[in-house]
């Protein structure tokens, strides 16, 4: 049986609460759009803001898994439609994606996060794999990690199992020399027992895990109880 030598982290709603996070950083966004762009404001508040983003996935649809890239677009076309001329408007789209941006690197973690990426960290390499768009080293948290995959840099998302291939193939381990750590069931535990990796669902709001394919290898309700179940992952088969 081979050690556990990489441990992986979905970061949304498994080390923080995104849901807070992201309204937080829509509130941000939305004061610098009245502020400074009123009537971009009004239309990225209207029902024209779905028929934007849709033409945008329609026109990049490699990038349609970049959520960055997204959101900066549907933010450009605002305010082009407008009436900001191409340059200002392009310029203007940067300047409030950077302001969300920054409300969305800033998270509250959940209890025992910091601590326990600081201890994993001393035995295991980490990566981040995420679906999301949070920067790790604007979390404050990059110190701890070895390197992180998204989404938008694979072009495509969990559970494809291209996400876990990719890290493993950065990481330099095997599958079985692995562990997964997230939140969701499908996204997280479905993809990585798929790739032949452990996986540990962080269930923190008291789900019931069901059967089959979405069965994690354990299971764990506080994060400060994951050096001890990775560890007990030594002993233990993959299933």
């Amino acid at each position: 049986m081979s050690n556990i030598k990489l441990v992986t982290f979905d970061l949304d709603n498994t080390l923080w609460d995104v849901m807070k996070t992201i309204v937080r950083a829509e509130k941000m966004l939305r004061a610098w759009l009245s502020q400074n762009t009123p009537d971009a404001l009004d239309i990225y508040l209207s029902d024209a803001a779905s028929r934007i983003r849709e033409e945008v996935v329609e026109q990049y649809p490699k990038r349609r898994f970049d959520l960055s890239f997204l959101r900066t677009q549907v933010l450009f076309h605002c305010m082009r439609e407008s009436g900001l001329s191409g340059a200002r408007a392009e310029k203007a789209a940067q300047q409030a994606f950077e302001v969300f941006f920054v409300g969305r690197n800033d998270v509250v973690f959940f209890d025992n996060a910091r601590s326990v990426l600081a201890e994993l960290s001393a035995s295991y390499s980490l990566f981040a794999l995420t679906n999301g768009n949070a920067n790790i080293d604007r979390v404050g948290i990059g110190e701890f990690f070895t390197g992180a995959v998204s989404s938008a840099d694979v072009g495509a998302s969990k559970p494809d199992l291209l996400m876990f291939t990719t890290v493993l193939e950065l990481a330099g381990v095997s599958a079985d020399q692995a562990v997964h750590i997230g939140d969701h069931l499908s996204d997280d535990i479905l993809g990585a027992n798929r790739a032949g990796m452990r996986s540990i669902w962080f269930n923190h709001n008291g789900e019931f895990s069901n059967d089959g394919e979405s069965q994690p290898t354990d299971e764990v309700n506080e994060l400060s109880q994951l050096p001890n179940a990775i560890a007990a992952l030594q002993h233990r088969p993959i299933s």
